[in-house]
């Protein structure tokens, strides 16, 4: 008999047979007693919400990071998102604090009855961080170990069918038991815990649907507990998009919104049939604060709050309860979470009716980055090689990064440090003079910066973004000219400055980016001219030992001759002048170079010429010197079509593949690097970068 060929459908469902394992997982039921079992075995079935969501972030792991002598944890869950989800560069401080307010939450130390707000300038990130709690709850309560469950009614209707009535608010099974009886086995459950995990805790009230169902089988058996019979124990899985202990609550205008989107409204449809406002059935349990119950809500713009709101939310922090129109206060679980920008909190911090507001707020700021490997990583993620049809040209959103956190930053207080250098030590890079205590000094001196003033990363993508479609950029590829002409055109109807001397502040900042890429380009073409580089490897090798002898006051070993020489100081001195290090000043920066390599290795690294960016670009220099006369460097700037000479115009051919293959251009945006690095040093502006 012939085997049926499978359709593309059947191969579908093949593929997806999984699935279905999935979802009888995800809808298990089981009876009470059976539920009762399974919360002794594991007590976290009962978690309350604030200890769901620290475990669910704990879950994906940590790991503990350094910087200025100061130690950080970096939470996972924060940076390990997949599909469509933005993972949260940088921010580790804040997202300390939101953690710790968390942990200290799961335990009962009085977190749980506050606010968590968010606080920073608009586009700091904070409305991405609530996001991706939503979104990470969501998943957690898919796994296994986020399992949660609530409980169904089977009751009798009014013509005798058996009615399945499921929670509204999917609440705790265990608050059907009566009060000492739960506390009894909430008490066994909590002895077997370890000292260091936290309690299970209930607020033993019903909701209002589950309390009269609850009244009437009682009634029914003359008090006995065979309630419990009529209940299903059923696997809740929490989703925003289905309402399902997730909810969102954003201020509109007072005219088109009441209390009633947190709280709830009556039913007018089954009130025809129940007859009675206060008949629970009659009720929509629909609000905000009720649907987001074992979960999390979010209040976005929360500063925005109408005062009749503001009343519900208190009741919600403090108490954990809300009170829907004629019903009595209805307990909630959930984490409340608001975020807001820096010009509504000052409006919070001079209102005195808000008062109470303040008190019951825990603050967390959220600033802009300050680092600029950090901000790069935000626009790498949206605009890469799989995002863009255009080519991304080296260094641009570098540049965009260096941009963004220049901008951000206060002038520095060392009169001898520039911008540039501040955001590159901000950054962990070594800068010639500064060391990590001066960071930590200007971190201690500036505490608000990143949180008042600057350019947002959601201004830079338009401009990245304006560049990508504008027809008068590049055919193929986006380099960093181009962005800068944007981000000019931007500032100019920027509306976040406070007043015209930002602007120009923004603009000023903005040149003193685009000469440092000037910096970036002469010197990545002096690299692709001077030799290999195993050649930069063996100068720096060379240069080191002879200052170590130097120091030391000892001889070096000649590795032609093989002879011990004195160290050779022409050669030291060849390679100091190139950044200016003067006959006084080269007994300090040989000593420094010393001391550095001393520090890298007392934290078990490596010293590399690329750690120290002043001796990188003195040993490129001296390279490019070297051999500099081998090409016309002028030249670059003409049209190739014209230039005659044909060894010139291969020795130009060759700089440009090398550009291509070893640094990331392309035909397009090699040429342009190479027109406008030409056209530098036909200035006679040669000095290199």
């Amino acid at each position: 008999m012939a085997t049926k060929k499978k359709t593309t459908i059947d191969n579908l469902f093949d593929s997806t047979l999984s699935q279905r394992s999935t979802y009888e997982q995800l809808h298990q039921t089981c009876t009470f007693d059976e539920y009762l079992d399974m919360v002794a075995e594991r007590p976290k079935l009962a978690r309350n919400s604030y200890q769901r969501m620290y475990d669910m972030i704990m879950s994906h792991g940590t790991e503990d990071i350094e910087f200025c002598k100061q130690q950080y944890t970096r939470y996972k869950f924060f940076t390990q998102q997949s599909g469509r989800d933005i993972s949260i560069f940088g921010l580790e401080e804040p997202l300390m604090e939101l953690v710790d307010v968390l942990r200290s939450a799961a335990y009962h130390y009085g977190p749980e009855k506050r606010v968590i707000l968010l606080h920073g300038p608009v586009g700091s990130s904070k409305s991405t961080i609530v996001t991706q709690l939503k979104k990470g709850i969501e998943r957690y309560s898919q796994t296994e170990e986020g399992a949660l469950y609530s409980f169904t009614w089977n009751v009798t209707g009014e013509n005798g069918e058996i009615m399945e009535v499921p929670c509204p608010m999917n609440e705790e099974p265990l608050k059907l038991l009566p009060d000492e009886v739960r506390e009894s086995f909430l008490g066994d459950v909590n002895s077997k815990l370890k000292p260091e995990d936290y309690k299970i805790k209930l607020d033993g009230n019903l909701s209002p649907v589950s309390e009269f169902y609850q009244k009437q089988l009682l009634k029914k058996y003359n008090g006995d507990y065979k309630v419990l019979s009529h209940i299903t124990v059923r696997r809740v899985v929490l989703s925003e998009r289905n309402r399902v202990g997730i909810g969102t609550f954003q201020p509109k205008d007072e005219k088109s919104q009441d209390a009633t989107e947190l709280t709830g409204d009556i039913n007018y449809r089954k009130l025809a049939q129940y007859g009675s406002e206060s008949d629970p059935r009659a009720f929509d349990f629909d609000g905000e604060f009720l649907v987001a119950n074992r979960g999390v809500i979010e209040f976005q713009e929360i500063l925005k709050l109408q005062t009749e709101f503001l009343y519900d939310l208190l009741g919600a922090t403090q108490e954990h309860r809300v009170k829907p129109k004629r019903f009595n206060q209805v307990p909630i679980d959930e984490v409340i979470i608001g975020h807001t920008n820096n010009a509504e909190y000052d409006k919070l911090k001079n209102n005195q009716f808000m008062e109470a507001l303040r008190d019951r707020t825990i603050k967390i700021d959220v600033p802009y980055l300050l680092k600029i490997d950090d901000e790069q990583q935000i626009y790498d993620y949206f605009y890469n090689k799989d995002s863009v049809h255009k080519h991304i040209a080296p260094h641009t959103t570098y540049l965009a990064a260096l941009f963004a956190i220049v901008s951000r930053l206060e002038e520095p207080i060392k009169h001898d440090m520039s911008i540039i250098e501040k955001a590159k030590l901000y950054n962990g890079k070594g800068v010639h003079g500064f060391t990590e205590e001066h960071v930590k000094e200007m971190i201690e001196e500036s505490p608000g910066e990143g949180l008042r003033s600057g350019i947002s990363a959601r201004f830079i993508q338009n401009q990245f973004s304006n560049a990508i479609v504008n027809p008068r950029m590049g055919k193929n590829s986006i380099n960093p000219f181009m962005l800068f002409s944007q981000i000019r055109e931007g500032l100019k109807n920027y509306s976040g400055f406070n007043n015209e001397d930002d602007r120009t502040d923004a603009m000023t900042r903005l040149e003193l980016v685009e000469k440092e890429y000037d910096r970036i380009v002469k010197r990545e073409v002096q690299q692709a001219l001077s030799s290999s580089e195993s050649a930069i490897k063996s100068l720096c090798t060379n240069y080191i030992d002879n200052i170590v002898a130097y120091i030391n006051e000892e001889k070096v070993k000649n590795p032609i001759t093989g002879k011990d020489e004195k160290p050779n100081e022409k050669l030291m001195r060849n390679i100091e002048t190139k950044i200016n290090i003067s006959e006084n000043m080269k007994d300090d920066f040989r000593r420094e170079i010393m001391n550095y390599i001393g520090s890298l290795a007392a934290r078990g690294k490596t010293f590399s010429y690329e750690t120290n960016e002043q001796l990188h670009k003195a040993l490129e220099k001296k390279l490019f010197e070297d051999i500099k006369d081998s090409i016309k460097l002028s030249a670059l700037a003409q049209d190739t079509a014209t230039v005659v000479d044909k060894e010139l115009l291969d020795k130009i051919d060759a700089l440009k593949t090398r550009l291509v293959k070893d640094f990331g251009y392309d035909e397009e945006s090699a040429q342009d690097v190479l027109v406008y690095v030409g056209s530098i040093f036909a200035r006679g502006d040669d000095t290199g970068a």
